[in-house]
């Protein structure tokens, strides 16, 4: 059985965010994939993909990204991914499902902390495990709250 976790995570405080999940991943064969290429030397001994950070607005940013995020897929084969968020992050999640039949993770960020995220909503249907860091946004279908990062 493959131990491949691909994470995706977009810059800032959802990038930060998975990094402080890092240690879960211990043991396990992972590769990175984030907005910014500088992100690389954080994570120096774990392959790392520079990826395009879009919205919803850029069409041909989206099918940019699409393009990138399909040829990691397909390159490292991934049993699980897991993302913090943002659209690079769903966009991940529903290439891993259709393409590879990979297992999914949405974790929402921390900062949504009145209502799941846009993304996080949307990612519901391509998520296995779907999540929030609020105890109190909890619901019985999801998102369900495993902690938070902080």
């Amino acid at each position: 059985m493959s131990n491949k976790v691909l994470v995706v995570a977009s810059g800032g405080g959802h990038w930060i965010q998975m990094r402080r999940l890092q240690p879960a991943f211990d043991g396990l064969d992972v590769a990175f994939a984030s907005v910014h290429a500088a992100y690389a030397e954080e994570v120096p001994r774990h392959r790392f993909y520079a990826i395009r950070d879009v919205t919803r607005w850029d069409r041909i940013g989206l099918a940019i990204l699409v393009a990138q995020l399909t040829f990691i897929l397909l390159r490292e084969r991934p049993r699980v991914v897991v993302t913090t968020g943002s659209a690079p992050g769903m966009i991940a999640l529903a290439l891993a499902k259709y393409l590879l039949r990979a297992r999914t993770m949405w974790i929402d960020s921390i900062a949504n902390c009145e209502q799941i995220s846009g993304s996080g909503a949307r990612a519901r249907r391509f998520s296995d495990v779907w999540l929030t860091q609020w105890p109190h946004l909890q619901r019985t279908g999801g998102p369900d709250c495993w902690g938070a990062v902080l």
